[in-house]
């Protein structure tokens, strides 16, 4: 029941997030879209952060949360918010590639065949439960994610320029369902985690549930802002995070928080055969657009150490395998990255 997540019994139908009539950069409208979304969301301030950095650094998000979080909320306001259209799909075991990239349809009456777009070609596309489909729908999902393209027998077809997968797993059952390769992990920009809300929050949510009741407001006329960000300002702001500075010695520091993935031996005995494998040269590119995104989201122009520390973990968590030994221990990726975190040199 992710759609009971916070409604905020003060804001107005069409939310005042937006203020149409005074000039505004990019950074301040995206900055206002995520007070929006706060205003519709609540408890999740971090998801809603991820969601926004994902779509400023043109990836994927894979989230990972109990039943009843807002996570298929959260995408939902997100995209009413951006022009585009959103689709959702819900993943299960009997699912076919040809439900996710469409097929080709027989016309009988000039004996001609017609391509059919299936869902993967909307702007915004929730896959809801991702890991219950089999391995063959998985792979027509990881080239739509990889290569911004669907083939269908041997013709392939481009999806939009603004694209955006965000894929949710279940952490509780795991009966019925299908791990996602590694391949494909590496393939999302980010795994973020969505834990419960604290009592405060559970205690706004009741209230703020009621509100929403009283009022029987549908979806549309809840969602909607008084602005929609066009495609041409999403892109537009993509081009100013790639611009945002980010010092030499920041970047080294970027560079070695990656590396030491791969060689956690240098960085203490106790981290000696802990990882498998590190992390690949895609999670030094996430680091680094994540982390300027994170910064020009924050409002600065330049990026911190703070900016690295606050997503790395994000960035790093599924793209890390750990060892047997690991495992057995009871350590988590996290943890491995909390540790490298505070032995690699901050410059």
């Amino acid at each position: 029941m992710g759609y009971l997540y916070g409604l905020s019994s003060a804001a107005p139908l069409k939310s005042a997030a937006f203020t149409p009539n005074k000039p505004m950069s990019l950074q301040e409208n995206f900055l206002k879209l995520e007070a929006h979304l706060k205003d519709l969301v609540v408890g999740q301030e971090s998801l809603l952060n991820r969601m926004l950095v994902a779509l400023l650094c043109d990836g994927h998000l894979l989230v990972e949360g109990a039943p009843g979080l807002a996570k298929t909320r959260a995408i939902k306001v997100l995209s009413h918010s951006v022009e585009g259209d959103f689709h959702r799909l819900q993943f299960t075991p009997d699912l076919l590639p040809a439900d996710l990239t469409g097929t080709e349809i027989y016309r009988p009456q000039d004996g001609s065949f017609v391509f059919r777009e299936g869902p993967l070609f909307h702007n915004l596309v929730l896959a809801d439960e991702v890991n219950r489909a089999p391995a063959k729908v998985q792979s027509a999902l990881l080239e739509a994610m990889g290569e911004r393209q669907i083939t269908v027998g041997s013709v392939t077809y481009r999806l939009p320029e603004l694209y955006m997968v965000m894929a949710t797993q279940n952490p509780i059952e795991q009966e019925g369902t299908y791990p996602l390769p590694e391949a494909q992990l590496d393939r999302f920009l980010m795994h973020v985690l969505v834990d419960y809300p604290d009592a405060e929050g559970e205690r706004k949510i009741l209230e703020l549930n009621r509100n929403e009741a009283k009022r029987s407001v549908g979806d549309e006329a809840l969602f909607q802002p008084l602005d929609v960000l066009s495609q041409k300002e999403v892109m537009e702001a993509r081009q100013e995070v790639l611009d945002l500075h980010l010092a030499d010695a920041l970047q080294e520091y970027l560079v070695q928080i990656v590396i030491a993935t791969r060689e956690a031996h240098r960085y203490g005995e106790d981290l000696a055969g802990q990882l498998q494998y590190g992390a690949s040269p895609r999670a030094t590119i996430a680091l680094d657009r994540c982390a300027r995104a994170h910064a020009w989201l924050a409002g600065r122009d330049f990026v911190t150490p703070v900016d690295i520390q606050s997503i790395a973990h994000d960035v790093l968590r599924h793209r890390v395998l750990l060892s047997y030994e690991a495992e057995a221990a009871g350590r988590t990726p996290d943890q491995i990255v909390d540790t490298l975190l505070a032995r690699v040199g901050v410059p």
